[in-house]
């Protein structure tokens, strides 16, 4: 993959200078390693050549020989003085505008734009820094907030200006805005849904009701493009069936796909509000539900109660995480109105699900 671009570049170099020195053994392990990073000719041109060198005296003495004598291999530096500042950078940051380098005016493509920058420097299969991976965590977060026109008035509402930070800055530890407005996503997933699949993933990520949803992608090109001008217009079109046969499938099931028997919430087709039996809870069926529903209106709303308990437990858990969130920052800054307003915070999904189980 282009990322390690350069680590295998740096990989040919090295057994170039092993194939000098006429060391067969090492050459032939760079290379490999070379070419599982980035598979080039350069690299399968010089193995084919190591593989011809002719074993060298110094290189090829007995194994009882290295018992006594341990021939240490210099350190590899695994990464760059630029992806070493990158991490040092984010350790040091207070905020999740700080993080992505932006101001706090700025736009949803600013704020992707910043972080589709650091990503690449900061993603852990490239950047071998120590602390890589947290700091790859910090700008999903950060991207995930700030993206999010609903999180991004909460955290600015309840975050730092600058009065706050030159008063209360010895008390604030690194990451420490990582705690509380986590993202759905995971950091690996806002990458792939950032890069179209990223280091290899096959899926793009989508927003739906506030959250990220996983869909797999019909376009993904499963092969090689690096002999792509090469490729005849036969295998092409070839390479091309399978995702235009994909396509047709999809449209031709959507024709197939009937509408849900009920909603949660009204809509324009679901209309008519029914109750579940045993919970009370709420739902939405369409005019014609009584002649079109064949199924057990009971199992039906079995599975609605479960629906709907299981949002509810979500959404509480959230509500908690939030809450938590701004009377952590409260204590961090010692500032106690902003405490007591944080405790204050109604959680309406947790009042709701307490006063289900005292039902039950």
């Amino acid at each position: 993959m282009e990322v390690n671009k350069d680590e295998a570049e740096r990989c040919i170099q090295l057994a170039e200078k092993y194939i000098k020195e006429r060391n067969k053994e090492k050459a032939e392990k760079f290379l490999k390693k070379a070419e599982r990073l980035y598979p080039s000719q350069k690299a399968k041109d010089l193995l084919l050549q190591a593989q011809l060198l002719a074993p060298n005296i110094e290189h090829e003495q007995p194994r009882k020989r290295k018992l006594n004598t341990k021939v240490e291999e210099p350190p590899v530096i695994e990464y760059t003085e630029e992806q070493s500042t990158a991490v040092l950078r984010i350790k040091k940051c207070k905020d999740y505008y700080e993080i992505l380098n932006v101001n706090k005016d700025a736009t949803d493509s600013d704020i992707k734009k910043a972080y589709k920058k650091l990503a690449l420097q900061l993603h852990p299969d490239k950047n071998k820094y120590p602390g890589s991976a947290e700091a790859f965590k910090a700008i999903g977060n950060a991207v995930a907030v700030l993206t999010d026109p609903e999180k991004r008035k909460q955290y600015d509402m309840f975050g730092t200006d600058e009065e706050r930070l030159s008063r209360h800055q010895h008390r604030t530890a690194s990451y420490g805005y990582s705690r509380g407005f986590e993202s759905d996503a995971t950091p690996e997933e806002l990458f792939n849904m950032f890069f179209g699949g990223g280091f290899g993933g096959p899926n793009v990520y989508v927003r739906r009701n506030g959250r990220w949803h996983r869909q797999t992608s019909a376009s993904e090109n499963h092969h090689s493009h690096r002999d792509m001008q090469q490729t005849s217009g036969y295998t092409a079109f070839l390479q091309m069936l399978p995702i235009i046969l994909a396509i047709i499938l999809s449209m031709a099931s959507s024709f197939f796909i009937s509408d849900p028997a009920y909603s949660l919430q009204p809509t324009t087709k679901y209309t008519i509000l029914r109750r579940t039996h045993n919970l009370d809870v709420p739902y939405y069926v369409k005019d014609n539900f009584h002649s079109e529903y064949q199924g057990s209106v009971k199992r039906l709303e079995t599975t609605i109660e479960e629906e709907y308990v299981a949002n509810l437990r979500h959404s509480c858990y959230r509500e908690k995480n939030y809450r938590e969130s701004m009377m952590w920052k409260a204590k961090s800054f010692g500032d106690k109105d902003l405490f007591v307003s944080a405790q204050n915070i109604k959680m309406p999904s947790c009042e709701k699900l307490h006063n289900l189980r005292r039902q039950g």
